[in-house]
Formats: C-alpha cells, sequence, structure tokens
C-alpha cells in the first residue's frame, strides 16, 4: 500500500503563496483606510453631499418719481425625471406643450430617453438620466397650471429673470443684463456690485439617485437681496425729450441724435435719449451701434457752441469788455511774429462790439479773443470747462474727446479752437460746458443715480452734488449769460428757439463732418445748447443732430433749436417753472 504525502516544498510554497495573497489585500486595505484615508473621505463626501448656490434677488431701478424701469422677477426653469414618468402621464403631453410652447415631439424625446452615454474609467458607460430641462423662464401662473396636470416626474426650480418695464425708454442709462446673467451696460454695469447682492448657499446630502435628502440638510446660508437704485431721471421728461428726438427722427432722419436735460445747480441729469435706441429686453435684436451710448461715446468739433470758452475767458482775465469793438473785416493778422489767416464769417461784420461778436456768432470775432488769450491760458480754458477730459457721469463707454495740448498745436489752431474746430467733444461735455454759465460759472458733475436704498425703502448710499470747480466768477458767468440772451428778440437769428412767455440763453453750433479726411459740405452736425429762464436757470437743454438729411444745411438754428424750443415749453408745463415776467422769450442761434 503506497503512502500519500505532500513534500515539504510543496506545503511551504502553498502557505506562503496564502500568505502574500493576505499580505497584498491588507496592505491595499491598511493603504485605503489609513495612507489615502483624506484623499478617499473627500470623494465620498462629494459624492454622498450637494451644495448649491441660492441666488440672490438682484436689486430694482427706478426713476424719481418711483416709476419702475428694472425688476427682477421669479420664474421657474421646467424639466423631467424620466425615471418617475407614469404611463397615464403621455396622455398630459399634448397640455405640457401647450402650457410651456414646446413642441409634443420634444417633450415626448425626452420622457423616453432615460440613459446617456458617459465617459467612464473604464470607457463609455451609460447612466440614468434623473434631469431634462423642457423649458425656460415660465412665469408662476404657467407653474400652477403644470401641477394642477398632476405629473409628479414634472417639475420647476425657480430662478430669476431680468424685466425691464419701460422697454427702450431710458435705454441707454438704464443698460441690460446679457443672457448669461452679466450686466453688460449702463447703470446695470457701473452699480452691479450693489445691485446683485450676495448670494447663500446650502448645504445637503442625497441619495444614490443623486436627490437632495431634506431630512439630511446640515447647514444654510440666505442669501442677501441687492441694493435698489434710484435715477435722478424722471421719466415723464425722459419721455418729453425721447418723444422729442422720434420727431427729429421722422422730420430729418439723421445717422443719430441725442437730447440732455439737466438741472444747473446739481449736475443731475433728468433725461438722456439717444437715437438709435434698443429694447434691453430683447437686445439681441438691435444692431450693436444701437446699444452705443451716444452721449458719451460719440466725439464730433461742436462748433460755435464752444464760442462761450473764449468768450468767458477773456472777460474772466479782463481782457477785454463786452462794449470794447473788434475788427471783424480783417482777413489775417499778426501773432507771436508770425501772419494767421483768419476764418471766414457768413457776412461782412466789420468792427462790431466783444458782445456782438457773440450775438452774431463771428467766428473771426472767435478768432480774435482767442489770439488775445494766447495758447496756453486758451487751452487752460478749454480744460477748465471740461473739454478733454471724462465728465465723470459713471456710465462706461465715456471718451474723454480730442483737445490737443499747445506744444501740438499748427499754425492755424490758435484761429480755429476758439470757434469750435481743432476740438471733439461728446454731447455730454457740450451740455456740461453749457451748464457752468448758468450755474453761475460753477462746473457740476453730472449725475444719473441719486441714491442707493434696501428693501425698506432706508437709503444706504446718498450720491450729493459734487462741485468739480469753479471755471469763471459768477459776474463773468452772468455778463455772458446776457449776452446770450440779448439774440433773441423777435428780429433775431434764433426765432425757431422761442418758448413763449420764458426768458431763455443758448447756443447753436453747426460744423461740417470730415469725410474721406476732408470736410464735406453735404454732411454736417447741427446741436443747441442752451438755458432758462436766463435770469434764474432752471434745466438745462442740449440737442445734437449727426446727419440730418434735408436740402441745405443742417444748421443747429434749423434742425436743433424747434427741438429745444417744443421740448422746454412741455418741461416747464410739467415743473411749473414760473413765466418770466414781462420778458422775450431769448436764445442765440448761428443762423
Amino acid at each position: 500500500m503506497n503512502r500519500s504525502f505532500v513534500s515539504s516544498f510543496r506545503f511551504i510554497l502553498i502557505v506562503v503563496g496564502i500568505v502574500a495573497c493576505f499580505a497584498v489585500v491588507f496592505s491595499r486595505l491598511f493603504y485605503l483606510q489609513v495612507i489615502d484615508q483624506d484623499k478617499l473621505s473627500r470623494i465620498v463626501e462629494s459624492n454622498r453631499k450637494t451644495f448649491q448656490v441660492i441666488s440672490a434677488r438682484r436689486g430694482d431701478i427706478v426713476d424719481a418719481r418711483g416709476e419702475l424701469l428694472a425688476t427682477t422677477h421669479e420664474v421657474y426653469q421646467v424639466g423631467v425625471d424620466p425615471h418617475a414618468i407614469k404611463e397615464e402621464d403621455y396622455e398630459k403631453i399634448s397640455a405640457l406643450a401647450s402650457i410651456l410652447r414646446v413642441p409634443e415631439s420634444e417633450i415626448r424625446e425626452k420622457f423616453d430617453t432615460r440613459m446617456r452615454e458617459v465617459n467612464g474609467p473604464h470607457g463609455p458607460e451609460l447612466r440614468d438620466i434623473h434631469w431634462h430641462k423642457l423649458a425656460d423662464n415660465i412665469s408662476r401662473d404657467a407653474l400652477m397650471r403644470i401641477r394642477e396636470l398632476d405629473m409628479k416626474a414634472v417639475y420647476g426650480n425657480p430662478q430669476y429673470r431680468r424685466v425691464y418695464p419701460s422697454t427702450s425708454l431710458a435705454a441707454h442709462t438704464v443698460g441690460f443684463i446679457n443672457k448669461e446673467g452679466t450686466a453688460v451696460t449702463g447703470v446695470e454695469q457701473w452699480l452691479d456690485f450693489y445691485l446683485r447682492g450676495q448670494d447663500g448657499w446650502r448645504e445637503a446630502e442625497r441619495d444614490g439617485r443623486r436627490r437632495e435628502l431634506v431630512q439630511f440638510q446640515t447647514r444654510e446660508v440666505q442669501p442677501r437681496s441687492g441694493l435698489n437704485v434710484e435715477l435722478t431721471l424722471d421719466m415723464v421728461i425722459q419721455h418729453f425729450a425721447e418723444e422729442q428726438l422720434n420727431e427729429l427722427v421722422k422730420q430729418y432722419k439723421p445717422k443719430g441724435a441725442t437730447i440732455i436735460v439737466s438741472e444747473p445747480t446739481t449736475g443731475y441729469i433728468l433725461a438722456l435719449a439717444n437715437y438709435p435706441t434698443y429694447n434691453p429686453n430683447v437686445f439681441w435684436k438691435s444692431p450693436t451701434e444701437a446699444l452705443r451710448n451716444r452721449a458719451l461715446t460719440d466725439v464730433y468739433e461742436p462748433g460755435s457752441t464752444f464760442k462761450i470758452v473764449a468768450a468767458a475767458a477773456t472777460l474772466e482775465e479782463r481782457l477785454i469788455r463786452p462794449e470794447d469793438e473788434l475788427d471783424c473785416g480783417l482777413s489775417s493778422v499778426e501773432y507771436k511774429g508770425r501772419e494767421v489767416r483768419l476764418p471766414r464769417d457768413d457776412h461782412h461784420l466789420g468792427k462790431i462790439s466783444m458782445e456782438q461778436v457773440v450775438v452774431k456768432s463771428s467766428n473771426r470775432g472767435a478768432a480774435l479773443l482767442g489770439m488775445r488769450l494766447g495758447d496756453d491760458r486758451l487751452y487752460k480754458y478749454a480744460r477748465a470747462f471740461g473739454y478733454g477730459e471724462k465728465t465723470d457721469l459713471g456710465l462706461n463707454g465715456e471718451t474723454r474727446g480730442l483737445l490737443a495740448e499747445p506744444a501740438r498745436w499748427d499754425g492755424l489752431t490758435i484761429s480755429r479752437l476758439p470757434m469750435g474746430h481743432a476740438v471733439g467733444a461728446t454731447p455730454m461735455q457740450v451740455h456740461m460746458a453749457m451748464a457752468t454759465v448758468a450755474n453761475s460759472g460753477v462746473l457740476m458733475k453730472p449725475q444719473v443715480v441719486r441714491r442707493l436704498f434696501d428693501e425698506h425703502g432706508e437709503t444706504a448710499v446718498n450720491f450729493d452734488p459734487v462741485a468739480r470747480r469753479r471755471v469763471v466768477s459768477s459776474d463773468t458767468a452772468r455778463t455772458v449769460a446776457g449776452m446770450l440772451a440779448k439774440v433773441c428778440t423777435p428780429d433775431g437769428t434764433a426765432r425757431r428757439a422761442a418758448v413763449p412767455g420764458y426768458e431763455a440763453a443758448g447756443k447753436t453750433g453747426t460744423t461740417q463732418k470730415i469725410v474721406n479726411g476732408r470736410y464735406s459740405s453735404r454732411h454736417h452736425v447741427g446741436s443747441f445748447s442752451g438755458f432758462f429762464p436766463a435770469s434764474s436757470p432752471a434745466l438745462v437743454i442740449t440737442v445734437v443732430v449727426d446727419d440730418a438729411q434735408l436740402d441745405g444745411i443742417g444748421y443747429g438754428g434749423v434742425v436743433a433749436a424747434p427741438a429745444f424750443s417744443e421740448l422746454a415749453k412741455k418741461c416747464a408745463a410739467y415743473l411749473g417753472i414760473p413765466p418770466s415776467e414781462d420778458k422775450p422769450m431769448l436764445a442765440l442761434s448761428e443762423r
């Protein structure tokens, strides 16, 4: 009989193999449970816990009277969990499609799609789908109608949508939020930090299907709503301005136009209107050029509206008196040892007083005033009136315009700058320069925001009037205002700017546009900037019309002054501005 046995070597080999297997297993367990514990714990936590951001409600934007210009509505994103669909839910697809305004075929397809292919650690793999988006921006009323269908698999998640109730009214001031939720322009962009508020968050646990388990919520921080913004704009005056702008567009079909209305003593903007404009609710339907705030971005030669700079500066420096005569019949004069050719006037004026230079808008007279000042002082006063620097209104896109330093001037600049050539300005710069004369010689900072306030109406931040600097004395400003106010008698040159019953002052500008590097005889920018009542200004109004289409030249006195008159009448009636007693309406115009 043979004895069965196992050799010692084979026995030892089997034992060593078994021990080695257990050693590998225990080593791996030790690595996972001890050495790599922190990393694996984080992975488990991330799979088990969910972190959800709770969006804050964006603050409202209102006008000076509290009228709503921008607000946030709570809407819902509606979706479906295809794994929770019951057989009877398919019979309700037609009703659901009608509420959501989505094709039935699209809803049916998402009802039937329950798996999706994803890239897993070992290649493509299928995973369950527990959320299919069906529609965005669904109102609460629509969501209630969906719930009445009793489809447990279909539900909505709240989200916020920015709405602009006044549509295109004051669109360039208010601005808009794009589809990605980013503030792009206007006050929306400028004060985005205050408007957007502070988001909250919620941390909770979820089950194997990645659904939130409310009973296991751990921490939650509530969001803080954004602050509300009260603008200086008055929507009644804004409506008047845009209504007048529409009349301009119908009559002259310009390439662009701007109207600005403000209080001279505070710098508060009551209306700011541009053409073309857009509806911020559907901003993507408008061309890019319509989104541009022309009052701040467009630069043009201001023309004769700039003549107030040389007039005020020479008076302030006591270089001339209103009654002193200037020879506007000269074609050239000597300046710093060289002959300088003077610009032309539309009519031969000969020797006229300094006051008449302003009244008759003499280009040669303005040039002679500029030469009395000299390069440095003319440049200094132009900068003091706000040319060549941003107005700091706060809205994005503003340009500083063009005003070269004297070292970069050519031989003709000293004779062309005083008449508003060789300088580039925005409508807002021209407006604030005229407002300086109306405000007794003090340049104010223009402002479109009056205050920030919370949901209880309590003021958080006030935007008080800011005086940037004194440009000329009150006596000089009063004298210049008097010059501007002497032109519009019934036989004067600015009868189209007249407002019956009110004394006013202003200045038109008409400049040739540069086309292909040369001044065009067919394309012009016509403007009018003025204030009323002249003796105690309540409003400053500026109208700029770019490339009006009409037979002849688009003079400021023809295309812009009438708009000033109509708008001034409406504003005076609305604000209850007392009529001037026994005084004619006064203004100033080139034509």
